[in-house]
């Protein structure tokens, strides 16, 4: 027995090398960590428990009969992150590429399965070629089998995806269909065909960073959630990511303590609105008085600007952020800012985070380009994402609420739970100077002096309709703020949505405007 053990130790230390000391060496080189480095750094000490170390690739064809390796090139099995379980797997770039083999997949596919029967996250490091050319079929059955359990698992347990290295063709839809994607700058690349294929199909010249790194992905296409300097960094903000988010779909997210005592008005928000309508603010600062200390992690920072998403603390509950940011276009909604609001409503939605919507909203923006590209379509997104959420719900509207832009963001219409408006809040059809010139335009044409006539209608118009209180009259407002009460209402009515109950009607499942 004494040498059998001695055996069992040696293969398990081979098994660690992974494609070799020379690869790791390069590795290292390049500033990138192997996959085990990674899985140190992601989970809490001494927490791993790995699985299949024993598993090596079975295919013979190409030189592969040559290659035996242990683990076949993924690290897989469980951890626990801030004392909580989660199931993970690391590819290892050393093992021809990190491509996916057939028995690669089954030991992800493996761990994802278990993951769903204990109901905790799963974490992938990708950092992969794609498909194991040698195997063929194989290797891409192997990616069909994950992506089929990528969406079985799609709010039911979160899914975490960390692009670390290449994630090119077959392999860039698991992270695709996986909760939230991070990407390091300068060194990790998603694509469906690297730079070569583009250049020889449609004569483009264009470097890996720009068609697919992690910049490109941050502020361009969207793919990527979130993007930071280095592999270390990134893993850490992993971490607190799951701070915020439930084990799964039953589970709702850590509450941490807090003294009610310490709640005072916030002074600071009844200077935050500009005398002048137009003129911008930056709803960051309205966030960030509201929030608990240095507790929001924005998503999708670099996209879609115009929208803020984000997670937070509110009186120690988790929440879910979203909020019209009038810095930039105004805080309009437009395609990008609707596709993103949407696929964050419907996250928080699936994994029971209450949601606090901060308005200022002038409208849909207009434009052949927009209407072309189907705005009507994705505007809709954000407007099923918040009726069919059942979550509490809270909106504050604190200046512009504008046309169809005023039923999207969460109103009492579409079963917001609580609405409240600030003094300076302007609820109607739309802005007043091009509401007057509709309602009085042959008045205005008719009068000796058109433009004193039109100061007139739009001050009559002002006075009467841009302001919160027509639509308090109706109960679509639960109530006027002061700018300084609002953290205290808003943790209030939190605490008091705490035993919220709302449903569906029953069906197979919703048909959201793709």
């Amino acid at each position: 027995m004494k040498n059998k053990i001695v055996e069992l130790a040696r293969l398990k230390e081979s098994s660690k090398l992974g494609g070799g000391e020379e690869k790791i060496n390069a590795l290292h080189a390049k500033g990138k960590l192997t996959a085990r480095e990674r899985i140190e750094i992601l989970v809490d000490e001494g927490s791993f428990q790995e699985i299949d170390v024993f598993v090596k690739q079975r295919s013979k064809d190409f030189g592969l009969d040559k290659v035996e390796i242990l683990g076949d090139g993924v690290v897989s099995g469980f951890g626990k992150i801030h004392g909580r379980e989660i199931a993970l797997y690391s590819q290892d770039f050393t093992v021809l590429g990190g491509s996916l083999s057939e028995t690669n997949s089954e030991k992800i596919c493996k761990i994802m399965n278990i993951a769903m029967k204990l109901g905790i996250p799963v974490i992938g490091l990708n950092d992969s070629g794609g498909a194991r050319i040698q195997e063929g079929v194989r290797s891409l059955g192997g990616y069909a089998d994950l992506f089929l359990l990528n969406t079985l698992a799609s709010g039911v347990i979160p899914q975490i995806s960390v692009i670390l290295g290449p994630c090119a063709g077959g392999a860039v839809y698991s992270p695709a269909i996986t909760d939230f994607i991070f990407m390091v700058k300068n060194s990790s690349y998603m694509f469906v065909t690297g730079p070569n294929v583009v250049k020889t199909v449609t004569h483009e010249d264009v470097s890996f960073e720009d068609l697919g790194g992690a910049e490109t992905h941050a502020s361009k296409s969207g793919v990527a959630h979130f993007i930071f300097e280095n592999e270390i960094e990134t893993l850490t903000q992993v971490r607190r990511l799951l701070e915020y988010l439930p084990q799964n779909f039953m589970d709702r997210p850590n509450e941490l303590e807090f003294d009610h005592r310490s709640l005072k008005p916030q002074n600071i928000l009844e200077s935050i609105i500009p005398e002048n309508p137009n003129k911008p603010y930056d709803m960051r600062v309205i966030i960030s008085s509201l929030v608990d200390e240095d507790s929001f992690f924005e998503v999708h920072k670099n996209y879609a600007e115009n929208i803020i998403v984000g997670f937070s603390r509110i009186g120690g509950m988790a929440v879910g952020i979203i909020a019209n940011q009038p810095s930039c276009l105004a805080g309009v909604l437009d395609i990008n800012a609707s596709v993103k609001g949407a696929r964050f409503v419907r996250f928080c939605d699936a994994f029971n985070i209450p949601l606090l919507v901060l308005e200022d909203v002038p409208g849909f923006l207009p434009g052949t380009d927009q209407e072309w590209n189907g705005i009507i379509r994705h505007g809709a997104k954000l407007l099923f994402a918040f009726a069919e959420a059942t979550v509490p719900k809270i909106t504050v509207i604190t200046r512009k609420a504008y046309g169809g832009a005023y039923d999207v963001m969460n109103s009492k219409h579409i079963r917001g739970d609580f609405n409240f408006a600030w003094p300076s809040a302007e609820i109607a059809v739309m802005g007043p100077k091009g509401a007057v010139e509709i309602i009085f335009k042959k008045e205005i044409a008719a009068s000796e002096d058109p433009e004193a006539e039109l100061t007139k209608k739009l001050n009559d118009y002002i006075e009467k309709f841009a302001n919160p209180y027509i639509a308090a009259e109706r109960g679509f407002i639960d109530d006027v703020i002061a700018p300084s009460e609002t953290r205290i209402r808003v943790i209030q009515s939190f605490s008091l949505l705490k035993s919220k109950v709302d449903k569906n009607p029953k069906k197979k499942h919703s048909n959201i405007p793709l």
